[in-house]
């Protein structure tokens, strides 16, 4: 599943409703009204409110956006054959700037989410510490958004992946679901051939390196977001001494192999959801689902498989669709209220809200248009992923995680398909410590679904360096959830003071 913290996955479902309407309508009226304050580009840069307007309806009117390219080699490994690729990066900049750090380079993970957006709507979420003290500076990774995308998976295929029933009966159901993957595998081997091991984590992770040294930073400040861990890790290790400070919040443990990790997340939906049911009890009045939300969702996917509810644009309610709408509310506490709605809708026949939930995990818009945001997720993914699971494995794993997971089980073995049956060459990130690198601080959540909190642990003395500190609290990364959060990672953005160890939030 993806990995993208709460904020993010809201923001971005924002974005892609703003840029599909052409309207500001559904933009939340904490933005500040008025025109962004324009400064003179420096050289490479270009003015680029407009584009800060598209995204986010209206902007702060004391920022100014700036905009460019920066070509990186196709493959750093190889970077004399040529071969190049485009990397769209923005810079935010507040007009009440002072003191001036340098540049904080953010990535809201994914992997697939735009950082260009992020930037942009965190331009309205960060606290004025950080903000007067950094330029925020997003960027697109390698084929995302703006940068070269890749672009392989029709509209319809997604439609049918979405639907298709997480947990197949028959072998011959699960074959169907295999031939599914395969077809959208081979068209991104057709279109793009061994360029696709070049979208992986590695590579972007060197292309972060050409990005600090274009925005004139001697040394790296970072915040990532879930898989953003991921790719700030890897950094870390390829860069130790080029690091000022990095902010892991939702981290990704990268020595797990896809098996390991997909069960992790199992197990964090399974949490999440548990917390939801037991909210859902004592909230009657904001849950109105009649009984227990496990056996409720249980009990609607089963119906479905039986016979669909249709929706009002004349798509199917089936299983699939379902459970995407449950996955989508288990990343922020925020979302539950819209989940019990939506369950005690589709108990009185109303489908309307779990497809709501679901476009928003899938970002689908109303004309039934995707972003780019899989094709990129399975083109990283699998480039990274050097010991896919076999068909068989899965299968197994499909019987045994039934059991064991019984809402998200199935789905997250099935969810491996991608990369099992992905027809490229693989180019596994490194997994080690970062030698010589400055205290690293990695944020945990202890209600995650998508990052469960014992990966926080596990990232931190893998690197060697990392310094924990962990949120009491729910949903999916923590900064700036909290005040606590916020004051400790503001501390050590701005003046490098490192927290004591085992330093813990309350929800």
């Amino acid at each position: 599943m993806l990995r993208l913290p709460s904020r993010v996955v809201k923001a971005l479902s924002l974005a892609v409703a703003v840029v599909s309407t052409a309207s500001a309508c559904c933009i939340p009226p904490v933005l500040n009204g008025g025109q962004a304050k324009e400064a003179s580009p420096e050289p490479g840069w270009s003015s680029c409110t407009e584009e800060a307007r598209k995204v986010l309806g209206r902007v702060p009117e004391n920022y100014s956006f700036q905009c460019r390219t920066v070509q990186v080699p196709q493959d750093w490994n190889n970077p004399g054959n040529g071969a190049t690729m485009n990397i769209s990066v923005v810079r935010a900049r507040a007009g009440d700037q002072r003191d001036r750090i340098g540049s904080l380079l953010v990535n809201p993970g994914g992997p697939g989410g735009s950082g260009v957006d992020l930037a942009m709507f965190l331009t309205r979420g960060l606290p004025a510490e950080i903000t007067r003290r950094f330029d925020i500076v997003g960027f697109d990774p390698r084929g995302v958004g703006r940068s070269d995308p890749i672009q392989c998976y029709s509209a319809s295929d997604l439609d049918a992946l979405f639907a298709a029933d997480p947990d197949p009966a028959t072998q011959a159901d699960y074959d169907e679901v295999v031939a599914l993957n395969k077809k959208m595998a081979d068209a991104c081997a057709a279109k793009y051939g061994p360029r696709l091991s070049l979208f992986s984590t590695e590579q972007a992770a060197r292309d972060m390196d050409q990005i600090r040294k274009e925005v004139g930073d001697e040394k790296l400040t970072y915040l990532g977001y879930s898989y953003g861990t991921l790719l700030g890790a890897t950094y870390a290790q390829l860069f130790p001494d080029k690091i000022r400070a990095l902010v892991l919040d939702g981290a990704v443990d990268p020595t797990l192999d896809s098996q390991s990790s997909a069960e992790g997340q199992a197990k964090g939906f399974e949490l999440a959801f548990s917390n939801f049911a037991t909210w859902c009890t004592t909230n009657r009045g904001r849950c109105p689902v009649s009984g227990d939300a496990e056996a409720v969702v249980l009990k609607v996917m089963e119906q479905a498989r039986e016979k669909a509810q249709v929706n009002r644009d004349g798509r199917r309610a089936t299983p699939g669709w379902i459970l995407w709408g449950v996955v989508s509310a288990m990343y922020s506490k925020a979302s539950w209220p819209e989940l019990g709605e939506a369950l005690a809708d589709l108990e009185d026949g109303n489908p309307a809200g779990i497809f709501a939930l679901a476009d928003d995990y899938a970002r689908r818009d109303a004309s039934g248009e995707y972003t780019n945001l899989f094709d990129a997720n399975s083109a990283v993914n699998c480039a990274d992923d050097g010991k896919p699971a076999s068909l068989t494995q899965i299968r197994g794993l499909q019987a045994q995680w039934r059991e064991q997971y019984p809402v998200f089980g199935t789905a997250l073995a099935m969810g491996m398909l991608t990369c099992s049956v992905w027809p490229a060459a693989r180019d596994p990130y490194p997994a080690g410590a970062a030698q010589g690198a400055p205290p690293i601080l990695v944020v945990g959540t202890k209600g995650d679904p998508a990052t469960p909190y014992e990966q926080t642990p596990k990232l931190a003395a893998m690197l060697g360096v990392g310094v924990v500190l962990t949120w009491n609290g729910e949903g999916h990364t923590a900064y700036p959830e909290t005040s606590c959060i916020t004051g400790i990672v503001n501390k050590y953005l701005v003046n490098l003071e490192v927290p004591k160890a085992g330093t813990t939030c309350p929800a």
